[in-house]
């Protein structure tokens, strides 16, 4: 509906389409790319939609021919699944108990060490993931390859878990940790433009003051930010309109979730 009615090849405001990381972006992804020659256990922590996904992604697809990145992103799960599922991110099969499925992981990350290439196993929303199945994680790590990188994506409470004493033997090992911050509104203007440039959508498809609201609406926020354009558009649409003005952004505001608590009236 939008690309036929914008004009456009592609999906605007697409997550899995590769777009330039932002400057904070770029600077964390380089870090992690030292860190994954070196080895170690690298943390990158944010609010939900601080824009870590886009700084994994950028991770995963940098070089995959050198830089193999296995990753787990369903963190809800037992020791034995998350075990299952990374030997599925290594194509292997996973037959046995949790003594054999480890043995073919330690082996297979053998084989890329000896074939000269960086593994840098990944793993998302880690806050998620209960601490003993992260430490047996560890554990299994540990026989891995001195060189390999292992990357954590979580929300910050991950790092009050590993505060605890009792988790020191995890965050002792920490090598890099990072908080992606929210962005400021000149990177929001920015980010905003690089999705329309990144799809050949004119800048002018969004008003002045339609991008001011947005902007200011959004909190710093990269999700609330695309998810508001994308509405905005869809209204747009609805309006048969090609350029998003202020009526369809405060159209798009006045839905439930969009609204602070103190503004719902009670029924």
């Amino acid at each position: 509906m939008l690309r036929s009615h914008f004009g456009l090849e592609f999906n605007p405001f697409d997550p899995s389409r590769k777009t330039t990381l932002l400057p904070h972006q770029q600077d964390v992804f380089e870090t992690l790319k030292v860190h994954c020659q070196q080895g170690g256990l690298c943390i990158v922590m944010g609010e939900p939609g601080t824009g870590k996904s886009v700084i994994k992604h950028a991770l995963i697809s940098h070089d995959p021919k050198r830089m193999i990145t296995p990753a787990i992103a369903r963190t809800l799960h037992t020791y034995t699944n998350t075990l299952h599922i990374l030997c599925e991110a290594f194509q292997i099969e996973t037959l046995g108990r949790d003594a054999t499925c480890e043995k073919l992981l330690i082996e297979a990350g053998w084989k890329i060490n000896q074939e000269g290439k960086m593994l840098v196993p990944i793993i998302d929303d880690a806050h998620l993931m209960e601490v003993e199945c992260l430490r047996k994680l560890r554990l299994l790590f540990e026989d891995f390859p001195k060189n390999h990188n292992l990357v954590l994506f979580a929300q910050p409470q991950l790092m009050q878990k590993l505060h605890l004493t009792v988790n020191e033997d995890i965050k002792s090992r920490i090598t890099y940790s990072v908080k992606v911050p929210r962005l400021n509104p000149e990177d929001m203007k920015t980010f905003l433009y690089a999705q329309c440039d990144a799809v050949g959508m004119g800048h002018n498809t969004f008003s002045e003051d339609a991008v001011a609201l947005i902007v200011r609406s959004s909190e710093g926020l990269l999700r609330r930010t695309r998810n508001l354009c994308i509405s905005s558009m869809l209204e747009a649409v609805r309006d048969r309109k090609q350029v998003i003005g202020i009526d369809q952004v405060n159209r798009v505001l006045m839905q439930p979730h969009w609204r602070k608590d103190h503004d719902m009236v009670p029924a």
